[in-house]
């Protein structure tokens, strides 16, 4: 996958104790047990504080302290383990098998699969012909030889060069157990074939076994296939982000357009774009008109038109005008490149329920081997007969598949985490997905979270001895910086009416309470009551704001000058979507800064039954913190610096956003559509990637704890039923694909609460 690395500025010395982050490609891996060994490595580094290694994603996230381990070192010490590493890259697709791996594997898999075939019918051919056969009796086994050496070669190479590497480096994989496995068989066939008599003298009948070989290889080469193909999909979400990308833009140097890579882009280039091109790189539009889809990135459906002075996106689509605009942001700062990041490093990260799987998997090959010298030897103990114990001992070996414990956690999430960042929604990580799909309580702000966030003033209310366009002046003046939703509102309503707004100097926030500056040489101030009780500003009874506005109070030198109201509309999925988490068993309730009357209007509109207003940030904390305290995992979901700190402290934090800067949210996820359904999706989609979670895992252990058993032989004295080791390695095949199949099901979730309540609480189950 493309690497994140933490960059610092160029010629600074990497500070002691400082700590960087990188994603390594690995190459090499094949199953949960290589996972584990690569993991094992880069933690043993000097340096090293964390590695988490994908298996799905075949990279390795690890977090170091430069000025004592180096790249290299990193690199080394996956090398050492027995596998391959290369130094990151800024772009590219994830590092899973391409087109041409596939086609490979796939020519290999029915290759040795037609070859096993055809050996097995020159086996039966050669029982049914043996009577009147004028040739030697051995000379069909010796073409069955010559083709199973073949077939391991050509088709099977790559796995016992896996298997000689792992055993060079001291470890074990899934490799180790199909190589030991056909390895034995082909002896076992050609010491039968060269020298049948050592056998005849023991009163053992020399069997073959060649066909087993080339179907064992055969099988595993056809999982291995269909995994990588697999694999691809669910990286789906990844590849149609870098379809987003343009690979070039065309930039204004002295005068002239010329077409360069988009690499060589830096802030402050001119781009000219033209109809039905992409958006290069995020700027701000110089000249020109046009509307753009920006669906893709922001949610929005309708295209929007962009012209002097407004903001384009990186990687949307420019529709029916030509435009030029200063690029702002590029690469990794972009909006997209910070949602690729995000999704890159989310699809990279590891769920809390895949430490079950890594404990068995480190042990789970040597058990394995264990386990089949175990069944040789209580097979030949009651008298079955060595040929029978050794067939039944090799089934044991392939049948067992760590692979699909590998796969069953980090297949599920990385096709969760890919379809929610194509309905916009950004999730952090695996444990971020699991702490959201236990929630059972949400917690919601108001402004810009339930509603539009664009407020519009609906009155104005001078005090004795000031006009309307004295109190729009002063709140105008303060609130020129500010990026509140009412800031926006008030400077509107100030360019209405044609009031001079003149510059305010030592501008602070106060947050959850308002604004305070130096206007025009006084002491200014706009914001709640409690603002203005602190300021010792007297505010007299007035007629209690309109049901569901917002109410401002200004005041110069501790004077009041009047107030302000202001009304914000409900957004439209609001109550579909409180309705909808209801009926899933969240209980939801509102936290916010602004009146009790505003706060109580908009929550009975919404559905929402518990209300606490007029908090400030800290005790917006405090709430929340409570609730846990009861026992509730608790969600919290906000848009405004205001909510940060109880996001965070939350079990589970949702950031509604579509602002550029995705990366500074405090959320385990972030919305960028905004829309309050969206809260709804997250959750549905987080509980349904947790239940294939444990899907995938059910089975995982499931198919090992009943495969493992039947392979030695558990249903023979009833049933006397064996399986072949052709039948264990196509079983093993099996099993790693089904978890993929299980996996790629999240592909279809469909979005805005289409899954029914009904079926969602039952999906769940903390």
């Amino acid at each position: 996958m493309p690497a994140t690395v933490e960059k610092k500025e160029k010629g600074a010395a990497p500070a002691a104790g400082s700590v960087c982050t990188i994603t390594l490609p690995v190459t090499g891996m094949s199953c949960a047990a290589c996972q584990g060994h690569v993991e094992r490595a880069l933690r043993s580094t000097s340096g090293v504080s964390d590695a988490s290694v994908n298996l799905l994603t075949n990279s390795a996230r690890v977090s170091f302290d430069p000025a004592v381990a180096r790249l290299e070192d990193l690199i080394a010490s996956v090398r050492d383990a027995g596998y391959d590493a290369e130094p990151p890259v800024e772009t590219g697709a994830p590092v899973a098998e391409t087109a041409t791996d596939e086609s490979a594997l796939r020519a290999r898999a029915f290759a040795t699969l037609a070859g096993g075939a055809l050996v097995m019918a020159l086996m039966n051919a050669h029982r049914w012909l043996a009577p009147v056969l004028t040739v030697s009796p051995r000379a069909p086994e010796y073409a069955m030889l010559a083709l199973s050496l073949v077939g391991m070669v050509w088709g099977g190479g790559i796995i016992y060069r896996q298997a000689w590497t792992a055993a060079m480096h001291a470890s074990t994989n899934m490799n180790t157990l199909v190589a030991l496995g056909t390895g034995a068989v082909f002896a076992y066939s050609l010491a039968a074939t060269v020298a049948p008599g050592i056998f005849l003298r023991h009163g053992m009948h020399p069997e073959v076994y060649y066909d087993s070989v080339l179907l064992i290889l055969g099988f595993l080469l056809l999982g291995r296939w269909l995994d990588a193909r697999a694999k691809r999909r669910t990286l789906d979400a990844l590849h149609e982000f870098l379809k987003l990308q343009p690979q070039s833009a065309r930039v204004l140097r002295d005068g002239r357009e010329a077409e360069i890579p988009l690499g060589q882009v830096v802030a402050g280039d001119i781009v000219v774009l033209r109809p039905g091109e992409r958006v290069p790189v995020d700027g701000m539009v110089l000249a020109g008109i046009s509307s753009i889809d920006e669906s893709l990135i922001t949610g929005e459906s309708v295209p929007v038109t962009r012209q002097a002075g407004d903001r384009v996106i990186g990687g949307s689509l420019n529709f029916d005008g030509s435009l030029e605009y200063r690029a702002t942001s590029i690469g990794a700062d972009s909006v997209l490149g910070q949602m690729m990041r995000l999704v890159q490093e989310a699809q990279g990260s590891r769920a809390p329920m895949q430490q079950l799987a890594d404990r068995v998997s480190a042990v789970f090959v040597p058990a394995v081997l264990g386990l089949a010298v175990l069944t040789f030897l209580i097979w030949i103990a009651l008298g079955g007969g060595a040929g029978r114990a050794f067939a039944i001992s090799i089934a044991v070996l392939v049948i067992a598949c760590p692979c699909a414990m590998g796969l069953a956690v980090p297949a599920a999430l990385t096709v969760a985490i890919g379809r929610g960042a194509q309905l916009g929604i950004l999730f952090k990580g695996g444990e971020s997905l699991e702490r959201l799909a236990r929630v059972d309580t949400l917690v919601l702000d108001k402004t810009g979270t339930l509603t539009e966030g664009r407020p519009e003033v609906t009155a104005v209310r001078p005090a004795d001895g000031f006009s309307e366009g004295d109190v729009l002046a002063l709140a105008a003046a303060l609130e020129q910086r500010s990026e509140h939703p009412l800031a926006r509102a008030i400077l509107s309503a100030a360019e209405k009416h044609g009031v001079n707004v003149q510059p305010a100097l030592e501008v602070r926030a106060v947050p959850g309470k308002g604004i305070q500056g130096i206007v025009d040489g006084g002491a200014a101030a706009a914001g709640n009551a409690v603002l203005m009780r602190e300021l010792d500003t007297a505010v007299p009874e007035q007629v209690p704001a309109e049901q569901g506005s917002t109410r401002m109070y200004l005041a110069r030198n501790d004077l009041l000058v009047g107030t302000i109201e202001a009304r914000d509309t409900l957004r439209s999925t609001a109550t579909a979507a409180i309705a909808g988490l209801r009926q899933m068993g969240i209980r939801t309730a509102m936290l916010t800064g602004d009146t009790p009357a505003t706060a109580e209007a908009i929550a009975r509109a919404a559905g929402i039954e518990e209300v606490w207003a007029g908090l400030l940030p800290e005790q917006k904390l405090a709430r929340i913190r409570e609730l846990q305290r009861q026992g509730r995992r608790v969600a919290m979901a906000g848009d405004g610096i205001n909510d940060a700190a109880a996001i965070i402290q939350a079990d589970a934090g949702l950031a509604m956003g579509t602002g550029a800067d995705l990366a500074r949210e405090a959320g385990d996820a972030i919305l960028l559509h905004g829309e309050p359904q969206q809260i709804l999706d997250a959750v549905l989609l987080a509980r349904r990637a947790l239940r294939t979670m444990r899907q995938n895992l059910g089975w995982a252990f499931g198919y090992n704890l009943l495969g493992i058993p039947i392979a030695a032989g558990a249903l023979y004295p009833g049933f006397h039923i064996l399986l072949s080791p052709a039948i264990a390695s196509a079983a093993m095949a099996l099993s790693s694909v089904s978890v993929l199949s299980n996996s790629l099901r999240l592909r279809g979730f469909t979005p805005r609460g289409s899954e029914t309540s009904e079926g969602a609480r039952r999906s769940y189950n903390p």
